[in-house]
């Protein structure tokens, strides 16, 4: 562990959590704020640390904070906003943003931060709540390499971290890692669907994917834990992932790379999301393909009328 040994974290939710855990086991003095102040007391008094009674307040107790938050929107609120963390923060301080946020708005917040003597870097993960559990997230980091190697201690403490590149290519790459995550989801249900027509068990088609070069993150860890279970609660919102290939999108156009199979891919998400409502599970997208084909991955569901 680095000399650094109290951290600010804002955002308890369902992987902040967890992640604030992992910096406890690791013997680091987490002072957590959410906008729920119950949350905080109840993380407090649970795990351990302390709790900040204003988000100027937890600056002025750490050199170095954490944000955890659903948008790049709240982000900039938290950090710029009146009495906001940047408000308490002395020169020297270092935000890791760890949000799967927008890229663009992430790097239009250094200019005012560094004016502040703040640094910044972006550092969003990949692995959900489970391996929120574990401290084993992949860790995505964009920023100076400098400001990445003194966050090094907090963030190895939640996972394994990779440096992506500038300020923004972490949350970059979260988004285009998102984007390939439900493309192969997407496509594997499809196919899924297909054999089932076929005759072919699902089941067992995930098990000769999983042997064969069809494998991926969601025939392995997704299809018959979450789908052909029922289960439908992996821990990453439906709204979520949403929210991640738009990013990826919006990344690609004001980039002027056409995106045409990835803009599908988004629709189709965006559609489940509007047929499913707030609260949905990701893989509850096979719900829609399933709608779609007239026809369950699940034997006890059989062909929908």
């Amino acid at each position: 562990m680095g000399a650094e040994t109290k951290i600010g974290l804002v955002g308890i939710g369902m992987m902040g959590w967890p992640m604030g855990a992992c910096l406890a086991r690791a013997g680091f003095t987490v002072v957590v704020y959410d906008s729920r102040p119950e949350q905080s007391a109840k993380f407090a008094k649970e795990v351990g640390g302390e709790t900040a009674a204003s988000l100027a307040e937890l600056g002025r107790a750490c050199a170095i904070v954490v944000t955890m938050l659903p948008t790049s929107k709240i982000v900039s609120e938290v950090l710029l906003g009146e009495n906001g963390v940047a408000a308490g923060m002395a020169k020297g301080g270092l935000v890791i943003d760890m949000t799967s946020g927008v890229p663009d708005v992430t790097i239009s917040l250094e200019p005012a931060l560094n004016e502040r003597g703040i640094a910044i870097i972006d550092a969003p993960v990949s692995g959900g709540v489970a391996r929120a559990r574990t401290g084993e997230l992949a860790i995505m980091a964009g920023g100076a390499e400098a400001d990445i190697d003194r966050a090094r201690p907090v963030l190895e403490a939640m996972g394994k971290v990779q440096r992506a590149g500038a300020l923004g290519c972490g949350q970059a790459m979260k988004a285009l890692n998102n984007l390939v995550s439900a493309g192969g989801f997407l496509i594997g249900i499809e196919a899924m669907l297909v054999g089932k027509k076929f005759g072919l068990d699902p089941e067992v088609m995930v098990d000769i994917l999983n042997a064969s070069t069809g494998m991926n993150n969601s025939t392995q860890k997704k299809f018959k834990q979450f789908v052909l279970s029922g289960a439908f609660n992996s821990g990453f919102a439906l709204d979520l992932m949403v929210k991640d290939l738009s990013i990826a999108l919006d990344v690609a156009k004001a980039r002027g790379v056409p995106t045409p199979f990835a803009a599908l891919c988004r629709e189709l998400w965006a559609s489940a999301d509007t047929m499913l409502g707030k609260g949905a599970d990701h893989t509850a997208l096979a719900l829609l393909s399933e709608r779609l084909a007239n026809l369950s991955l699940r034997d006890d569901e059989g062909t929908r009328n």
